[in-house]
């Protein structure tokens, strides 16, 4: 298929003042608006005639609300979707819901003046949109999480065990949140893992995203707060808006801070950060997984942990939705395993699995 010059959207929002405020912003940032819509409904219709590249869809709206319209585009005529949210605690319920149902990522609406907030947003939507426009619109099939007895079983063989005191680093980005889902629900508590996950993602939503990862999956999980500590079997995500970083490691417990220090690649919480620190003060195994995202977070700290003797995974080409940052990090030369999204559980089981001799 020839590659268009410039990426075709549809705008969806019930709100006309924001329709014209997004299309503009698009446009001038080089995307085609080719419709505009004022419910799902019409967004429905208008993918089905027009076939764009991309669509942003509001949360909620009459007649045909964002979750519905998502559902229904992925499964009529699947096309990479970037739900708009508001900053409230049912707004992020409700986007997660549509990350599931296969929307690729999110965008949050500002609040107060609109207009002159957008506007100072504007380059960022332009990239997110830009960004979701290349990806790979997938349709989900049925939830791979559920209760801990209905959760696929690792392998491991006979007479190995696992290594004493492991700790997880999970990187992602666009089209992370469904797959950093997937993963943890798949990684069993025997495995005694301390996980830190980094995905970007603005301050309002970390917490709901790490509320959904206690839920499925058997490992505590919570928002990182300035100073907390964790052992085996816990998990921290980072906090919107702040890099986490891993200050202090003693007799198998981790302490992270909590810094407003400058973006890193353009963004906080960053990859790297958490990363780089770790591979600084962990002396005990570790393994650094890339997945799904844009740009190159995560590929200096992926260095840096392979310079400390970490094991080191990346999400392949086929099961990521934006091969921005798993692609940089083997393009380092510094990971050891590329696998699809569905290996991964088991490729991180057995990097820290040992033979008993």
């Amino acid at each position: 298929m020839v590659a268009r010059s410039s990426p075709r959207a549809v705008v969806a929002d019930d709100s006309h003042f924001m329709r014209s405020v997004i299309s503009d912003i698009l446009s001038g940032g080089g995307i085609d608006v080719v419709a505009q819509a004022k419910n799902g409904r019409e967004a429905v219709e208008a993918v089905r005639e027009h076939e764009p590249d991309v669509v942003t869809m509001d949360v909620e709206m009459p007649e045909m609300d964002g979750i519905e319209a998502v559902e229904r585009i992925m499964a009529e005529h699947p096309t990479p979707i970037l739900m708009l949210s508001a900053h409230t605690d049912e707004d992020a319920d409700v986007t997660f819901e549509a990350l599931e149902k296969g929307a690729v990522d999110f965008f949050t609406k500002p609040g107060g003046e609109v207009s002159m907030e957008m506007s100072r947003l504007k380059d960022q939507l332009v990239e997110i949109v830009l960004s979701v426009a290349e990806a790979e619109p997938r349709s989900r099939g049925p939830s791979t999480t559920g209760a801990a007895g209905q959760r696929p079983t690792p392998s491991k063989a006979v007479g190995d065990t696992y290594v004493e005191r492991p700790t997880l680093i999970v990187g992602s980005s666009t089209g992370g949140p469904t797959v950093v889902e997937r993963l943890m629900s798949n990684l069993p508590a025997a495995a005694s893992l301390r996980v830190l996950i980094v995905q970007h993602m603005p301050d309002g939503f970390t917490g709901r995203f790490a509320q959904r990862l206690n839920d499925r999956s058997e490992y505590d999980v919570s928002e990182a707060r300035d100073g907390q500590r964790i052992g085996a079997g816990e998990a921290l995500v980072a906090a919107g808006g702040k890099h986490m970083e891993v200050v202090n490691y003693t007799h198998g417990r981790l302490r992270v801070a909590l810094t407003e220090d400058p973006p890193v690649n353009s963004v906080r919480p960053a990859v790297d950060v958490t990363m780089r620190t770790a591979a600084s003060v962990v002396d005990d195994d570790v393994i650094g997984v890339i997945l799904t995202g844009m740009g190159e977070d995560g590929a200096d700290g992926i260095q840096a942990l392979k310079a400390g003797g970490a094991k080191t995974i990346a999400q392949d080409e086929a099961s990521s939705a934006v091969f921005g940052m798993p692609k940089r990090a083997i393009e380092t030369g510094c990971i050891d395993t590329v696998s699809p999204v569905a290996a991964i559980p088991q490729a991180i089981l057995d990097a820290i699995t040992q033979e008993v001799h």
